[in-house]
């Protein structure tokens, strides 16, 4: 695989909106049908995980729609991924592995291949998604019912088929800032305070900045939300970090979404005056601070 059958992916899957089942960074868990029609087998292609054009990043000249986002995250999660498991690998190979694959020095078309995330899990890493066919399922009855979509109906959905996880998202520059907040975070997975967290490699085709990707088990659960924010924090993060649902990029609920649903559900200002220093977060859903 090379970097131009990411690109025949992203070409491949415009317009449509599912998840592939093989790169999954919670394990493939999911129930998996044998008979599909062509067409559905086509839209298994959306995004589980955040492209560089991923939401709140200032976005090109020429907007995208959120079919283009979906096809673009979905092409990096078919690619390789770089994976340290610290469930199976000796902790005395954490530092030179974490050496080895800065982000800032892994390409996203490098000679050896395409990568698409470079990933850490922790000792205590759950790899459990819920059923995302079921979820997918019921989206698309929802859509032919005509009912409204709202963050209510898809949290709705989300909690009938135990589609939980989420992840907040920052964006950093490549070089220093990313391999920095990079290493904090992920020797916070290693030491079990964060259970999985990845990192966009450089990309020179696009975007210079990479996406930080940090996960919790609930994002229904605010004061869960809240804590990872914190333990982001104490790693030494100190940039905008906006939240999104697993639920919403199995969906492909990105940027310009035809519902008009902000793809983001909270955002996190980091306060250096405040004293104690802490985060200031919005919940976006219903505009209200909740630190």
């Amino acid at each position: 695989m090379n970097c131009s059958f990411s690109h025949f992916l992203i070409g491949f899957t415009r317009g449509s909106a599912r998840l592939p089942l093989g790169n999954n960074p919670y394990g493939n868990n999911q129930k998996k049908t044998t008979k599909r029609k062509p067409e559905v087998l086509r839209r298994k292609a959306a995004a589980l995980s955040v492209s560089m054009t991923e939401e709140e990043a200032p976005g090109p000249a020429e907007p995208l729609s959120a079919e283009d986002y979906a096809a673009e995250a979905m092409a990096a999660d078919m690619d390789p991924w770089i994976k340290f498991d610290a469930r199976k690998t000796p902790r005395a190979e954490f530092s030179s592995w974490l050496e080895s694959n800065r982000p800032s020095q892994v390409s996203r078309c490098g000679a050896e291949g395409p990568v698409g995330w470079i990933c850490v899990r922790g000792p205590q890493y759950w790899e459990d998604s819920g059923d995302v066919e079921g979820l997918q399922d019921s989206w698309e009855t929802l859509l032919e019912s005509g009912r409204s979509i709202s963050f209510h109906t898809i949290r709705e959905l989300a909690l009938n088929h135990s589609v939980l996880y989420g992840k907040w998202l920052m964006h950093l520059d490549t070089g220093f800032k990313v391999d920095r907040a990079w290493e904090s975070i992920a020797r916070a997975v290693l030491d079990g305070k964060i259970g999985s967290a990845k990192v966009s490699p450089r990309d020179p085709r696009s975007d210079p900045r990479h996406v930080i990707c940090v996960y919790n088990q609930n994002f229904t659960d605010e004061e869960q939300v809240m804590r990872l924010d914190s333990v982001i924090r104490a790693a030494g993060v100190k940039c905008v970090m906006y939240y999104k649902p697993d639920v919403y990029t199995y969906l492909g609920i990105y940027r310009n979404n035809r519902w008009k649903i902000c793809p983001t559900i909270y955002e996190s200002m980091f306060d250096l005056e405040s004293v104690p220093r802490r985060s200031h977060i919005i919940n976006k859903v219903t505009n209200q601070e909740v630190t």
